[in-house]
């Protein structure tokens, strides 16, 4: 052990060679629509939005993204070739769902490799066929870096993230890759039953009371310690009611400026500096940890024309950093594009 320690001490290496090594170990997170500001490990990216507003989707494409490789068997798929976890604290992920997806986009980059080349239709054909034993493996491969863990109430999941380190260092043990992505969805999901139940105090435990704080509190810290052994960029779901005044085919949203506008990425921002078009729920300890918080909700308009014509359309809105723009985007089995 001790060896080990000195070997370390001794090991040494310049700032440009560190930075080299860990732009190469934690990529860029640069995801449409999610394209705007660039996220790296370490961030906490809150995604708040109404009930279908394609926020479970966001995440989902994420995670493709994240355990797809970059390159396999010379076709680009412009993954990062990462392990993502996905706690579901919804319970209502579909893994057939997932895999589907999985495979359009492993398709997509299949008959678009194959399409650059200037296959004609019997030959692209042929193409599929060969590249379909290839494409079996990659999927079985990025299915094995998917990790998924399913949480029923606050319990479980204290208890997950308690035990999560033991996992994720195991998994990459076994597959040889770290966990990028921790995507929670989400994250609100009992709150309404903890803050139901926080009056009840634990009369035949000598801990302290089940209270929402303490719930909230514990998450963080546990969250934090996580990151601290296994650096992730952590994304979230959250499901919230807009205000009246917000109707669906509104294209601009009024608020004021942060308060602490020179420093965005400040974690002790919270929902107080800023008039919020959605009524914030959520304790103070874990708005102060998020570093990104971005609304999406969907619009009554579909397209009637182009590639993306009878899919819905969606608005995006960066809240933390606040940004002026609003991004319009649909959503389909091969991923999530921004419309011009």
């Amino acid at each position: 052990m001790g060896s080990h320690a000195k070997a370390w001490l001794v090991e040494d290496e310049s700032a440009r060679e560190m930075l080299d090594r860990v732009l190469t170990e934690r990529p860029f997170l640069l995801l449409p629509p999610l394209h705007r500001v660039p996220l790296r490990v370490g961030n906490v990216v809150e995604l708040v939005g109404p009930s279908s507003s394609s926020k479970t989707h966001i995440l989902i494409q994420a995670a493709i993204t994240c355990i797809l490789p970059k390159l396999w068997k010379g076709v680009s798929y412009g993954g990062l070739g990462h392990s993502a976890m996905f706690i579901d604290l919804d319970c209502r992920f579909d893994v057939l769902r997932f895999s589907e997806l999985l495979n359009h986009r492993i398709m997509e980059a299949a008959n678009g490799s194959s399409s650059k080349v200037g296959c004609h239709q019997k030959d692209s054909e042929a193409q599929f066929e060969r590249m379909k034993p290839y494409n079996e493996e990659l999927f079985a491969l990025c299915m094995k870096r998917f990790l998924y863990i399913r949480c029923y109430d606050s319990s479980e999941f204290l208890a997950t993230l308690k035990t999560l380190h033991y996992r994720l260092q195991k998994e990459r043990e076994v597959h040889g890759v770290n966990v990028h992505l921790l995507l929670i969805d989400s994250i609100g999901a009992f709150h309404w039953v903890d803050r139901g139940s926080s009056s009840f105090p634990l009369e035949y435990d000598n801990r302290k009371s089940w209270h929402l704080q303490n719930v909230s509190e514990a998450v963080v810290q546990e969250i934090r310690r996580l990151l601290l052994v296994h650096p992730m960029l952590v994304m979230a779901t959250k499901a919230v009611v807009l205000g009246n005044k917000y109707s669906t085919n509104e294209l601009t949203w009024n608020y004021r400026k942060w308060s602490a506008v020179d420093n965005p990425y400040s974690r002790n921002i919270t929902s107080s500096d800023q008039q919020l078009p959605y009524r914030e729920y959520m304790p103070a300890a874990w708005q102060s940890f998020v570093t990104h918080r971005i609304l999406v909700r969907a619009t009554d308009d579909d397209l009637v024309n182009g590639e993306h014509q009878n899919n819905s359309i969606y608005l995006l809105k960066w809240l933390l950093p606040p940004l002026n723009s609003l991004d319009k985007f649909t959503v389909r089995d091969t991923g999530v594009f921004i419309l011009s």
